[in-house]
């Protein structure tokens, strides 16, 4: 029922209204209608940063220097079918924090100046985001003793293709073996970098990694590694048949993952 009610809200609902804006004198601003985030199991944490579509007319938009206002359109519900894929596999699923409001309204993957446009009533929806993120992370080492957080998000780069961005710092993870992308590679789904591309081209758009594979991987401590997968639109996000046949392959590469590096496998 949660994760209905939170792809009822990506796309389309009216949570606008629940989280008015504060009048003068009154409390302040309740963004907790803009963060969808469900309970997980295993030691995955996978969050969404730029899926949202919730527009408030009375937010302003963001206006700064370079401000990134696109959607990476489905892939809050790229993330569900994922979810979902790994409670038909193995009955458990990965923990979901979600952004649902518009990237022109707020930016979920940047500092908080950046992120909110200079509009100081949505700090407090960056800092929740934040801390959604930091509660699924604790509840994830409570039951297990290291965790891999994915930053998912869709890039419209010519090459289709899976972009991975990497802040890996643990010793195994340096491995050959240890990287994402040949995994995806050698199950079908084109991915960089690999030992087929090691690098894109100096020519071709690439996102290495952004400000939440940052700030919430374990590169200053912590028993949580992040990295970001941007995946292309056409066969991976576009129909829901496309989702939930993405969804099984990256189900089926992370549970071969996880065993490798972070020695969890399914009870």
């Amino acid at each position: 029922m949660a994760l209905a009610l939170a792809l009822a809200i990506a796309c389309g609902g009216d949570p606008a209204g629940a989280a008015l804006p504060p009048a003068g004198g009154g409390p302040p601003l309740d963004p907790s209608p803009w963060v969808a985030a469900t309970d997980g199991t295993i030691p995955l944490v996978i969050v969404v940063s730029h899926g949202g579509s919730v527009a408030p007319a009375w937010l302003p938009d963001r206006d700064c220097v370079a401000c990134v206002t696109a959607t990476d359109l489905k892939t809050h519900e790229l993330a569900i079918a994922i979810a979902d894929g790994f409670d038909r596999r193995v009955g458990a699923r990965p923990f979901v924090v979600a952004n649902l409001l518009h990237r022109r309204k707020f930016d979920a993957n940047r500092a908080v100046a950046e992120a909110t446009g200079g509009h100081v009533p949505l700090e407090a929806m960056w800092t929740l985001f934040h801390a959604r993120i930091d509660s699924a992370k604790a509840r994830a080492l409570r039951q297990h003793p290291r965790a891999l957080l994915i930053d998912l998000h869709g890039h419209g780069h010519p090459i289709a293709r899976l972009e991975i961005g990497y802040l890996l710092t643990s010793g195994d993870l340096r491995a050959p073996d240890a990287v994402l992308a040949p995994r995806f590679s050698a199950a079908g789904v084109a991915a960089v970098p690999s030992a087929a591309l090691p690098a894109p081209a100096a020519a071709d758009a690439y996102f290495s990694g952004g400000y939440n594979t940052w700030r919430h991987d374990s590169l200053g401590g912590g028993a949580v590694d992040a990295i970001q997968v941007e995946s292309h639109y056409l066969g991976v996000r576009d129909t829901p048949a496309a989702r939930t046949a993405f969804a099984e392959t990256f189900v089926t590469v992370l549970l071969q993952y996880l065993a490798d590096h972070y020695d969890w496998r399914p009870a």
